[in-house]
């Protein structure tokens, strides 16, 4: 196999094919209109293919499931949920939550909004196109195209929704603006719940990760994955970890998405109405490994489009305040295992490499 793959890339040119790809600016949906049966190399992923199937889904394993409802009003309720939230967040990583208060109609509208950006005319899309990270709404096929060893079969929409200097309704794609909007503020508002749990749950006073501006910003991504002609040789999204504090994620019913659980790729099973959560790299800073940012992936598959929404919450990178381990947290029996940091810094460690499945923390172990 090594020789043959060797021989393979002799005569070929990746940097001029991803070029040529990103030019079209009609991202992987524009490769399946014009009716391909084959991927084009880019996208072919030679660990994934070497993969043994063994290693795919264990259905033994299933992530946790928090049930939010009347966790303000009875306290006994809210003490069992928050050892549920610490035993996840070390154990898991991920949970996924029901009755969190975001009706069902605006998560359908939400995934409905987003078919509908990735579906509409490709010149309308193209205005939105660029790999400008300054801008505060793209759209684009993946953000590290140019870094990584193998493309993935998906599209997304970005847009920087909460922060020091935050995008005015205007400047979002008509197709979805009021959705995006109303949406957003939602999830805002349920993520301030969630900061105070796991705040709770890491033993420290319930405005503690809130204060430290763990929600200062939110970056809302709206992944569009294509049905795909041969998904046994490429990734949705390649295994990765998150850069940030938590993700709230929102998946339609396609399935697809795995995490990394005791060696095992573990299904994380798509519940009308529930919310999936997962801890980032940040978190597992701040808590001083306590709480684990694990690796996860999405599967491509012959069906489809699958459609996911994520909304990365973390601290601003504008600024020089310096992060590190809570200090309530640290003891004689619990050093320090990371140096404080300055969250751009951070940044640019994790981007510099593309998703790799290594995320950005091993650096600044002290």
């Amino acid at each position: 196999m090594g020789s043959k793959t060797g021989e393979l890339q002799a005569d070929y040119d990746r940097q001029s094919e991803v070029k040529a790809f990103d030019d079209t600016k009609a991202g992987v949906k524009g490769l399946v209109d014009s009716g391909i049966t084959k991927i084009p190399r880019i996208f072919i992923d030679q660990d994934f293919v070497l993969e043994k199937p063994s290693d795919s889904s264990n259905s033994q394993l299933s992530v946790p499931t928090m049930d939010l409802q009347a966790i303000k009003e009875d306290s006994t309720r809210r003490a069992e949920l928050i050892k549920q939230v610490e035993s996840a967040c070390a154990d898991w990583g991920f949970f996924q939550v029901i009755n969190h208060g975001i009706p069902a109609s605006v998560l359908d509208e939400m995934i409905d909004g987003i078919r509908k950006f990735h579906e509409q005319d490709t010149e309308i899309k193209k205005g939105f196109y660029t790999r400008d990270p300054s801008r505060k709404v793209l759209y684009l096929s993946n953000y590290d195209l140019f870094k990584s060893k193998a493309a993935n079969w998906r599209d997304s929409l970005g847009c920087v929704m909460v922060c020091d200097n935050p995008l005015q309704p205007a400047d979002l794609p008509q197709v979805c603006r009021d959705i995006v909007m109303d949406y957003t503020k939602q999830v805002m508002t349920l993520s301030f719940t969630l900061l105070e749990l796991l705040s709770e749950a890491l033993g420290v006073n319930p405005g503690c990760l809130k204060d430290m501006g763990c929600a200062d910003l939110m970056f809302l991504m709206g992944h569009y994955y294509p049905p795909c002609p041969q998904p046994e040789l490429t990734m949705a999204t390649t295994n990765h970890k998150d850069s940030n504090i938590i993700t709230v994620l929102l998946q339609d019913q396609m399935g697809g998405l795995q995490v990394l659980h005791q060696n095992q790729w573990v299904d994380v099973p798509c519940r009308p109405g529930a919310l999936v959560v997962n801890v980032g790299d940040l978190l597992q800073l701040i808590s001083n490994d306590k709480f684990k940012s694990v690796n996860h992936r999405v599967l491509a598959k012959r069906t489809g489009p699958r459609i996911s929404v994520a909304c990365f919450l973390r601290m601003s990178e504008n600024g020089s305040r310096l992060y590190g381990p809570i200090k309530d947290l640290l003891s004689e029996n619990n050093p320090p295992i990371y140096r404080d940091i300055l969250i751009k810094d951070y940044l640019s460690e994790y981007y510099s490499k593309g998703l790799d499945g290594t995320g950005g923390l091993p650096n600044f172990k002290l």
